[in-house]
């Protein structure tokens, strides 16, 4: 008789879906944990721990040389892998080399700079850039943004299942 359970990868989507995260931190997460999995010569995650997730992103900080928000969230994806799938709860982990957060301030456009690249946008592109820049919502949120969402009077548009499943309001900018 065959194991009827689910695999692996499946069993870590069931998980994210059931807690409604995103469909694009449901194919991060599945990315990471192939890529754990590969690191390590294909060895089921139950057969391992703390031990070779400190290999792995260590691996990450000091061979590939990735930027800490990288590592950040190949250690969330695997802790979620042990956590919630796997239901084993790991040790802190001490002996991981962290990547080296960047030491130079953001670039920050001005307005004249701003106000330049959207002049250079133009149709759908720049409606949605506009939206972006000035009212302030998420690549994803302006791409799912419906007319009836947009308060034309009042000037708001409301963002219905934002991060966090969370509608709010924001403005509607004036030039839009």
């Amino acid at each position: 008789m065959e194991d009827d359970k689910p695999r692996l990868l499946d069993q870590v989507r069931q998980q994210i879906r059931i807690r409604n995260y995103s469909i694009r931190t449901e194919k991060i997460y599945a990315e990471w944990i192939k890529r754990y999995i590969r690191f390590h010569s294909y060895r089921h995650p139950v057969e391992m721990g703390a031990v070779e997730v400190e290999a792995f992103l260590t691996h990450l900080a000091v061979i590939r040389n990735v930027a800490a928000a990288t590592q950040n969230q190949a250690l969330a994806a695997l802790l979620f892998l042990y956590k919630e799938v796997l239901k084993v709860e790991l040790p802190w982990l001490e002996g991981v080399v962290r990547a080296k957060k960047p030491a130079h301030l953001p670039t920050v456009l001005t307005r004249e700079e701003v106000a330049r690249v959207l002049a250079e946008i133009s149709g759908v592109h720049g409606l949605v850039a506009s939206l972006l820049y000035g009212s302030g919502l998420r690549l994803m949120e302006a791409l799912r943004l419906r007319v009836k969402d947009v308060e034309f009077s009042r000037g708001e548009i409301l963002v219905r299942d934002g991060k966090g499943q969370k509608d709010r309001v924001t403005m509607l900018p004036r030039s839009v």
